[in-house]
């Protein structure tokens, strides 16, 4: 009994596209069962192999997404940041790590000045002296340094600590490769049993958030964060150029994974899609 449902799990894991579409072989295997005598026994065990399927699955996921988090966060909160910190505050004079940290810090201080003199022209503030001024200015210096060393320090944190998760995902995908093909097949049989408004929709919500030309912006901020977690300089010309490239690049894996799969597994599916689109 556990050597058949190991076996039958195997199968539907290495399952693959074929030339007819799977509708139409999975309606030619339905009307096989109905007339097989064994078919209550079969399908019993089919439950049982979909059942240990989706909990493994489930427990699959579980492990790559909670347990990189954990580790990351255990890392850097009782190895890295003790150590960072002493090599950083006490043996390193450093501040920035790139130049736009820099421009950052200057325009904030910068900001801070104006300020000061605006609110003494309009009042808000009596007339100070300029030792009061240097004073004032000479805080807030040292505030925005201690703000950006600890962004620095921050981001050789995350940098070592993103390692470690990746680390640990990449050990445990080569280390068990039977259960990612497990789950790969799960995901398959879960996407594609969806209804075809389900996909269509799904589809259209996909290419309007990720691959859609119309939201730059958005690409812009996520970038921006992504760059500023790593503590890498924020050179304009290089989002700019992958802004445009990018999603360019997106758009055409993801028609090309409609036209070479989704339309000859379900063209119904690929006919909403572009009904919805249009």
């Amino acid at each position: 009994m556990k050597y058949w449902n190991l076996k039958k799990i195997n199968q539907l894991a290495l399952e693959k596209t074929g030339i007819i579409p799977r509708s139409i072989s999975k309606l030619f295997d339905k009307f096989k069962q109905e007339l097989n005598p064994n078919a209550e026994i079969e399908a019993l065990e089919e439950f049982k192999v979909a059942r240990y399927q989706t909990l493994s699955s489930v427990k699959y996921i579980l492990i790559l997404l909670i347990v990189p988090i954990l580790i990351n966060q255990i890392s850097k909160t009782f190895i890295l940041d003790p150590t960072i910190n002493y090599f950083w505050n006490k043996t390193s004079h450093y501040i920035f790590l790139n130049e736009s940290q820099e421009e950052r810090a200057f325009a904030e201080l910068q900001r801070f000045e104006e300020k000061i003199h605006f609110e003494i022209l309009i009042g808000k503030l009596n007339n100070l002296s300029s030792s009061s001024i240097e004073k004032k200015m000479i805080q807030k210096a040292l505030d925005i340094a201690s703000y950006y060393s600890n962004e620095s320090s921050n981001a050789i944190k995350n940098i070592l600590a993103d390692l470690t998760s990746i680390i640990f995902v990449l050990t445990v995908l080569i280390l068990n490769k039977r259960q990612f093909s497990i789950l790969k097949s799960f995901l398959n049989e879960y996407i594609y049993g969806l209804s075809d408004t389900a996909k269509a929709f799904l589809i259209i919500l996909f290419t309007d958030i990720f691959v859609g030309f119309h939201s730059p912006h958005g690409w812009e901020i996520v970038i921006e964060a992504i760059l500023r977690h790593f503590g890498l300089p924020e050179n304009r010309d290089f989002i700019f150029i992958f802004i445009s490239t990018f999603p360019v690049m997106l758009d055409t894996i993801f028609k090309y994974w409609i036209f070479r799969y989704l339309n000859k597994i379900s063209p119904s599916a690929v006919a909403t899609y572009h009904n919805m689109n249009e």
